[in-house]
């Protein structure tokens, strides 16, 4: 089996959350929690920056500033030893270095940003539109079972596509339109939703192979 999880929210703080704490740029506080759509939510953020003139670098200098939530890194090295583990995030490999490092390098799936000469954001590359979604559809090709947790809307894809979806401390209006995922609060609920997943799997495989 594999899990996959998201990473801003999940494992670490929102970034731009972070971001907007230390610029005072209160528009920057907004996650896909808050937007669904993703591409409407980038270029708001990047027309922003624009505007305030900030850079990669001044992004980065934040970043290195964040720690992984209490309880993350813990909780990751558990899951993988009972799961291949693999993030799927929307973040930027131009972001995400330093809090790989702290969380030991797991496999990390996620977009690129687009840098000019002058170091100014000016676009990103997503690897494939809605990649959480269809990364989850290639593992099951390959015969995989995926068992998803994520925390917003740009998680629900993966976790309808999934095996087996879970919820982790997501904000009210997602748990009223996703009722159907089983929602955990902390990381003793989350790893108590994975091993009842798994159960729930090996015993349909038992079931299926029986008949």
């Amino acid at each position: 089996m594999i899990a996959c999880l998201d990473l801003e929210g999940v494992l670490v703080p929102e970034i731009w959350i972070n971001f907007a704490e230390k610029t005072g740029i209160e528009e920057l506080r907004l996650t896909t929690r808050d937007i669904p759509d993703y591409d409407q939510l980038m270029k708001g953020r990047l027309k922003i920056l624009d505007n305030h003139k900030l850079k990669l670098s001044d992004i980065q200098k934040v970043i290195r500033t964040i720690s992984p939530l209490d309880g993350a890194l813990e909780f990751l090295n558990w899951l993988k030893s009972e799961f291949q583990v693999v993030i799927l995030s929307d973040t930027f490999y131009q972001f995400a270095g330093p809090l790989m490092e702290q969380l030991h390098y797991p496999n990390l799936f996620c977009h690129e940003l687009i840098v000019d000469g002058n170091d100014r954001i000016v676009d990103y590359q997503l690897r494939i539109k809605d990649g959480k979604t269809k990364a989850v559809a290639a593992f099951k090709n390959l015969n995989f079972r995926v068992i998803a947790a994520g925390d917003s809307y740009n998680d629900t894809g993966m976790l309808k596509e999934a095996d087996g979806g879970i919820l982790f401390c997501p904000p009210d209006n997602v748990v009223r339109e996703f009722p159907q995922f089983p929602v955990t609060r902390n990381y003793t609920e989350l790893k108590a939703a994975f091993i009842a997943s798994r159960k729930t799997l090996l015993e349909r495989k038992k079931s299926i192979a029986g008949k």
